[in-house]
């Protein structure tokens, strides 16, 4: 079983980002590295000019590397730069709104989390397209992956596990309607929640969090105890999703998972000490996203913040 490591989607400072990627290039025991921005364009020529030194790191120490699509496409230079990327044979790019597709021409790519594969006869399709990697909707349950994966050896199946879930992309920049801005004068603000924002509702319980455009879950999802189980449904590669911590750590930690060194039991504890937003798992098992599933089927739901 593999290990990627999904785009950064959050606004990290430049220089911050491009020495995230050198250390996991020199450190992290992940196969896959997925590059670029995909939430908002805007971001992208603040990362445009460490992108070179950064898939030259991560390739000279054998890591896969993708070029990730914007999530959502909605003006003219969006379109322009996805038509560049899907032009340029040195990399093979991950499509996350499908309008690449046509851009692509059947060339082989990977399929982010963004897009909707609920099916079998969907997973079909984009194969058919060119798909050889397939990153499956974090709400599917384990059901719907075993079904998926099982119909379609010949393709990579991701699933994601770990990170605040992706939930929504909008053309509306919250962080800036937050702070009273129009979108196209934001002024970054959203570089002020490098983790995300979290959102409460009126009762004042933690409910969701936000990125800019983007919605993402309260907690974090960690499938660290349900290694097994997913390899077990055809799985081929986890998917770790960057958050501010130690993401060597976390990448080591679900490697000693899969590879037998650590027990799953023992897991949960320590990915807690690494990053300490609480965890979930209820997509995988037919439950509210935001609930943990115990080994013993007990249900846990997030709590208010202190």
């Amino acid at each position: 079983m593999q290990l990627t490591l999904g785009p950064v989607l959050y606004n990290w400072k430049p220089e911050a980002w491009r020495d995230f990627y050198f250390r996991i290039a020199d450190e992290a025991p992940v196969d896959v590295v997925i590059v670029g921005e995909v939430v908002c364009s805007k971001r992208s020529p603040f990362l445009e000019p460490h992108i070179p030194a950064v898939v030259e790191r991560l390739s000279n120490a054998g890591k896969t590397v993708l070029m990730g699509s914007l999530t959502l496409m909605s003006l003219p230079r969006e379109r322009k730069a996805m038509l560049e990327l899907a032009g340029d044979d040195q990399f093979t790019m991950e499509v996350n709104d499908l309008t690449c597709l046509g851009m692509l021409g059947g060339k082989p790519h990977a399929i982010g989390p963004f897009v909707n594969i609920y099916n079998e006869a969907t997973a079909k399709y984009f194969a058919s397209r060119g798909a050889t990697r397939i990153c499956l909707p974090p709400e599917l349950p384990l059901s719907a992956i075993r079904a998926i994966a099982r119909s379609l050896p010949e393709v990579t199946f991701e699933v994601f596990a770990f990170g605040r879930v992706p939930l929504a992309i909008s053309a509306r920049c919250y962080h800036a309607r937050l702070n009273k801005l129009s979108k196209d004068n934001c002024r970054f603000v959203c570089e002020q929640d490098p983790d995300g924002l979290a959102v409460t509702t009126l009762d004042d319980e933690p409910f969701l969090a936000m990125n800019g455009v983007q919605t993402l879950s309260y907690t974090c999802a960690s499938l660290l105890g349900d290694i097994d189980k997913l390899r077990d449904a055809g799985a081929g590669s986890l998917r770790l999703s960057p958050q501010q911590c130690d993401m060597v750590a976390v990448a080591q930690l679900f490697r000693d998972v899969i590879d037998g060194k650590l027990a799953a039991s023992d897991s949960a504890a320590k990915l807690s000490a690494i990053y300490p937003l609480q965890q979930s798992n209820g997509f995988l098992f037919s439950k509210p996203g935001a609930a943990f599933i115990t080994d013993s089927g007990d249900v846990r739901r997030i709590v208010p913040a202190a």
